[in-house]
């Protein structure tokens, strides 16, 4: 195989381990909440800017992530406190929903660049020389960033798999009125779920700061590889999304030979549209 097509397949990895993270918090919340949320790519950008902020400050980059995490959680829980709980209560249809959340994804959008201004920005970080394996470039972040996205998904699987609120959340996915039959604190697993959301989002915002300079419509130009990651891993299966997301991320990037970086965004877009055709509840079985 040539080196430079193994070069992108090493950086689609990379990327790939980004929109993993943000698409497994996309799924969760579709899945348990019903919920196809066009600010989470924004949330994501909220996260990179957070950790750019404390960054500056001085405080070491990985500190600064976790600040930014908590910060990013925040801000979504107090979007469910002041948006969704009430559009539940009322049984907003979809598209109302859908409406929402691109308002909601305007206002972070605009508050960002208010803030920080509309200029790419960088962290104060050591520039560390690439490292030659095999002949390939690869980067101390693109390592990092993988490593980190494999320890959260670890985390994530043992959250889904063996805690208590992890199976609460399963059962509220597969079906909410028999959850609330058996006794099921139904706003304790929106609460986790927004939680959990918003930390993998905030990290992976923050990572994907480790491989490129930190921009207001970084989150934007990431949703649709979001959805589309979402959409062909089955939505509601984390899972899924995480293979998806690798897949879109090597994609992505193996293509840039032919059809040049511009339209790396569209190769998503096809992928999601072949997949509706052939397979429109995707490659995997929905919800956990």
């Amino acid at each position: 195989m040539d080196t430079q097509i193994i070069q992108l397949i090493v950086n689609g990895i990379a990327v790939g381990s980004i929109i993993a993270l943000g698409s497994v918090g996309l799924t969760l919340t579709y899945g348990i909440l019903r919920l196809s949320n066009f600010a989470h790519g924004d949330f994501l950008t909220l996260g990179a800017y957070l950790t750019l902020f404390a960054n500056t400050l001085g405080i070491n980059i990985w500190l600064s992530m976790v600040l930014a995490t908590v910060g990013t959680v925040l801000a979504m829980l107090l979007s469910e406190k002041l948006l969704w709980s009430k559009m539940r209560s009322i049984r907003a249809n979809s598209t109302t929903l859908i409406i929402i959340s691109i308002g909601l994804a305007l206002f972070l959008r605009n508050g960002v660049i208010l803030i920080w201004g509309g200029k790419n920005q960088n962290y104060d970080l050591p520039i560390a020389p690439a490292l030659d394996i095999l002949g390939l470039k690869v980067t101390q972040n693109q390592i990092l960033v993988l490593a980190l996205a494999v320890v959260v998904i670890l985390a994530l699987h043992y959250l889904l798999q063996n805690t208590k609120i992890g199976k609460a959340m399963r059962a509220v996915a597969d079906d909410l009125d028999l959850a609330k039959v058996s006794g099921i604190d139904v706003d304790r697993v929106v609460l986790w779920t927004w939680v959990i959301a918003g930390t993998l989002t905030s990290l992976g915002g923050s990572m994907y700061g480790l491989l490129t300079a930190v921009r207001p419509n970084m989150g934007w130009f990431l949703i649709l590889p979001l959805f589309a990651s979402v959409i062909l891993g089955g939505i509601g299966n984390p899972y899924g999304a995480i293979a998806a997301a690798f897949i879109i991320g090597i994609v992505q990037e193996a293509s840039t030979p032919w059809l040049g970086s511009q339209y790396k965004q569209g190769i998503a877009l096809f992928i999601m549209i072949v997949v509706l055709l052939i397979r429109p509840k995707g490659l995997f079985k929905g919800t956990m």
